[in-house]
């Protein structure tokens, strides 16, 4: 916690920043190690405060240590207010993208005379580069998601509804240690896996669907990520040769993944490969993300995205082929970006078009 403080504050130092208040409950947990659901940050050069209310006041004694102060408040912004006052601060930025309208506003009356001003990212920044106790925790939920899917997947068969299939992955994962699913579980079977975000329906399914699965495990907080495509009996040779065609872009990109090299080029590495085939109208959204205490964090794997991948980083790979009133595939892998190249963390899980 004091080298991710010691790293805040060199950002801080570089944007012009005199104190900063963190506000989303991801980043607080990044700086202290606080789980609970109500918590503020306030951020000095040479202070350095904790923010909670009475609900909390035991576990912030368990989860949160120097070099953190502990301040106990109404509420957040009641806080904020008054440790500001209580510095003799002048200036205090806070995250543009965890403040709300009505919150600044309420901020800005209890904080009078406190110049307020919006900050760019910087913990989110921080936290691409995972750390090594980060990688672990990110290649457990990997290993949990490839044991939860060979048990969920003995309850496919004809008949059984998409939210079944789900529930039965849901239960496998906290089965196996998860807090819970990373999102919304994706089941999409036959002509709804052209939905990319298609949370499972009540729909049946068919013998020769393809059903796409996208899932994820929390583990300690951190969000796992995979996509497999499996077929209920056997798949026609249009199935066969879309997942074909996914199958090398995705495996594509996974290759060009390394340090140094723009995550736009992961992206067109992948994007090539369907274009060749024809398909480039069918694939409309990014070839992967960043992974950690969000499902969805930088870097972005993304066409015009300016990120550059680096050790630490833990990225998705995701391309798809979708075909409204047909069908879809998607496959996904979590890569890590390693001194020397990658690591693949979700290698248990096979990528083989499996036929149950």
């Amino acid at each position: 916690m004091r080298d991710r403080l010691a790293r805040l504050r060199r950002a801080m130092r570089k944007k012009g920043i005199p104190a900063l208040a963190v506000l989303d409950l991801r980043n607080v947990r990044y700086l202290t190690g606080f789980t609970g659901s109500a918590g503020a940050c306030l951020v000095t050069p040479g202070s350095a405060v904790f923010i909670t209310d009475f609900r909390y006041r035991a576990q912030a004694a368990r989860e949160v240590g120097r070099p953190f102060r502990y301040g106990e408040h109404r509420g957040a912004l009641a806080g904020l207010s008054e440790e500001a006052r209580r510095l003799r601060l002048k200036r205090l930025a806070f995250e543009e993208n965890h403040l709300s309208y009505g919150d600044f506003r309420r901020l800005r009356k209890l904080a009078r005379g406190l110049k307020l001003s919006p900050a760019s990212p910087l913990i989110e920044e921080l936290r691409q580069r995972k750390e090594a106790p980060e990688v672990r925790l990110l290649r457990r939920g990997a290993k949990l998601n490839g044991r939860a899917l060979a048990q969920a997947l003995r309850a496919v068969r004809p008949g059984v509804r998409e939210r079944e299939i789900a529930l039965a992955l849901e239960a496998a994962m906290r089965d196996l240690g998860a807090s819970g699913p990373s999102f919304t579980t994706i089941v999409a079977s036959g002509p709804r896996s052209a939905l990319p975000h298609g949370v499972a329906s009540d729909r049946k399914v068919r013998r020769g669907d393809l059903i796409t699965i996208d899932y994820g495990a929390v583990v300690e907080g951190y969000h796992a990520d995979t996509t497999r495509v499996v077929s209920l009996g056997k798949p026609s040779r249009k199935w066969r040769e879309i997942y074909r065609i996914v199958l090398e872009a995705q495996m594509a990109a996974v290759e060009a993944v390394a340090p140094g090299v723009p995550a736009a080029e992961v992206d067109a590495a992948a994007r090539r490969i369907i274009e060749k085939a024809g398909y480039a109208k069918a694939f409309g959204h990014g070839t992967g993300h960043g992974v950690g205490l969000e499902i969805h964090e930088g870097p972005r794997v993304a066409p015009g995205s300016r990120d550059i991948l680096e050790p630490g980083m833990v990225v998705t790979v995701e391309p798809g082929i979708y075909l409204p009133g047909w069908g879809g595939v998607r496959i996904e892998d979590m890569v890590l970006v390693t001194g020397k190249g990658k690591e693949v963390l979700t290698k248990l899980i096979s990528k083989e078009l499996v036929i149950l």
